[in-house]
């Protein structure tokens, strides 16, 4: 496995070859352990086979769900429970419906909706016909829409109900469909309609496989799209499955948004691993906590946020909940915080593995129960298959405890944005955007954002250690930091501060606290107390909106 410590460069020529030749097979190995791979029959196996080389690995991947689990449940939702070979027909017939109105292989497909079956079925029946899959995010603008769509170019559009007017002024060619409408709502243009109105028939070979474009979760600007082909290799799956002991037949809850990486991701691994999927419009922490113990479910997937908002609930609605089958706690989207972890630890014990990735690089490290266990505060070590290296403005790495510039290299990070542009690269490794550092032991350690960072009397401040600081008094639920310029120190951080309920704090108080904790040319400037941060849907602060605070 590559680790940060590894002296060897990155590999080139045959080395390289080799050497993917040995992650595959270690994916195969831990694919096999996790269930996904087990004997079949050598017609199924055969016909598997054909579905991938028909649609690609996306559009495959459902195939050959419906035929190795067809009665084992897929989703379970507001609507109620859907079979994988339930889900697979149903696609093929959206798939073969939009073939037969034009939609060819490259054109733009893109998507706005929640977490449902309808946001499934649209994605998968465009990976079938090829389709360049343009995700939206559901906290899109009416001009957001506009502009992403006029520059990743959208050909057909698949929303539910409730973004009407926000896509109001796009007029795709292939039209727009309805991925979930209320129930007075006509069936003349929802994807049900289109379901049951073409046979159930698999659509023919597209000339291309699918494009998937993520887009940035655009909290210091306009939202980018990451675009990705992808990548004929176990990696996706075999990142995950080199630290986390998922298995095959989990129930999964998914409480982050399916658009986003992390939501994807964790979708198209449910999907390979034949799991139940337990999905929600929108996160209620009360009806989480409901759900997770009503249908047992094994695994949830979440950011921090969101775990901190069920900590938060009434001790009443803990009343009576048991959950003896979560094994897995898996998060990201931000960074988890040495308290948080705690918290969650103390609730529902050490089930917890912390992802540090991004939409560009991927998956980077996973921080397992016994890491966080040994310091909470870290991100884990590093996945097999990918290579992580700290380096200072030079380029030079940095040896381990100096704080640098973090890199990293895989086979499945993005290939640029689609509007032009990219990470920076060194030697073939992306910059993710963090500084961090690695302790003597091969974790790693965010100290914060590469662009977060000011200089206060001439000393580099990172907001991120004063948030940490100020996530863990009894009195604050979490705050965020900016810096804002200073007529004495050049710069000087602004807090952003959400009390607990009925807690009693002020502005010398948290300065105070922080002065007694951290160096002084960190104490903020000012500190503002608001109701809550603003919050984009995957859960991560909007700094640009503290701004206008």
């Amino acid at each position: 496995m590559s680790q940060a410590s590894d002296p060897r460069p990155l590999p080139s020529g045959a080395s390289k070859l080799l050497r993917r030749f040995g992650d595959e097979a270690y994916y195969v190995m831990l694919c096999i352990r996790a269930g996904l791979l087990r004997p079949q029959a050598p017609r199924r196996i055969a016909q598997m086979l054909i579905s991938f080389d028909r649609y690609g690995l996306l559009g495959g991947a459902i195939s050959s769900a419906g035929l190795r689990h067809a009665d084992q449940l897929a989703v379970i939702d507001e609507r109620g429970e859907l079979t994988y070979g339930e889900l697979d027909r149903r696609v093929n017939s959206l798939a073969a419906a939009w073939r037969r109105q034009g939609l060819r292989a490259g054109e733009g497909v893109a998507i706005l909706a929640r977490n449902h079956r309808g946001f499934l079925e649209a994605f998968f029946a465009a990976a079938k016909c090829g389709a360049r899959i343009v995700l939206f995010n559901t906290s899109f603008s009416g001009t957001q829409a506009r502009e992403v769509a006029d520059r990743e170019g959208v050909d057909l559009l698949v929303h539910d109900e409730e973004f009407s007017a926000i896509v109001a002024e796009l007029h795709p060619r292939h039209g727009r469909w309805l991925s979930f409408a209320e129930p007075d709502h006509g069936v003349a243009d929802t994807l049900d309609a289109l379901i049951e109105a073409n046979p159930d028939e698999a659509p023919p070979k597209p000339e291309r496989w699918p494009r998937v474009v993520i887009l940035t979760s655009g909290t210091t600007g306009a939202p980018k799209g990451a675009g990705r082909d992808v990548p004929w290799s176990l990696a996706p799956i075999g990142a995950p499955l080199s630290k986390v002991p998922f298995r095959a037949g989990e129930v999964t809850e998914l409480s982050v948004p399916m658009f986003h990486a992390l939501g994807l991701s964790h979708t198209l691994l449910g999907v390979a691993l034949g799991s139940t999927l337990v999905l929600h419009r929108k996160f209620d922490p009360a009806e989480t906590l409901g759900s997770l113990a009503q249908h047992g479910a094994s695994a949830m997937i979440a950011v921090p946020v969101l775990l901190q908002r069920m900590l938060n609930l009434d001790a009443s609605e803990w009343e009576g909940r048991e959950f003896p089958r979560l094994r897995i706690i898996f998060v990201s989207g931000s960074q988890l915080g040495a308290e948080l972890c705690r918290r969650v630890t103390a609730r529902f014990g050490p089930v917890i593995y912390n992802l540090y990735g991004s939409t560009e690089v991927a998956y980077a490290t996973i921080a397992t129960p016994q890491d966080l266990k040994e310091d909470p505060s870290t991100v884990g070590r590093v996945v097999h298959g990918t290579v992580i290296k700290i380096l200072d403005e030079m380029g030079q790495e940095l040896q381990p405890g100096a704080t640098g510039r973090i890199f990293v290299g895989n086979a499945i990070q993005f290939e640029g944005y689609t509007g032009g542009g990219g990470k920076e690269e060194v030697g073939g490794m992306m910059a993710s955007g963090d500084v961090g550092h690695f302790d003597g032991h091969g974790r790693l350690f965010i100290d914060g954002r590469d662009d977060e960072m000011i200089i206060s009397g001439g000393e580099n401040v990172f907001p991120a250690e004063v948030e940490e600081l100020l996530a863990g008094h009894d009195a604050i639920v979490e705050a965020a930091a900016i810096g804002v310029e200073d007529e004495d120190f050049g710069q000087r951080l602004k807090a952003f501060v959400v009390r607990r309920n009925g807690a009693s704090l002020s502005e010398d108080e948290v300065k105070a606290y922080v002065k007694d904790n951290l160096a002084r040319y960190k104490v903020p400037r000012e500190v503002v107390f608001v109701e809550e941060l603003p919050r984009n849907p995957a859960g991560k602060v909007v700094k640009r909106e503290l701004e206008h605070e």
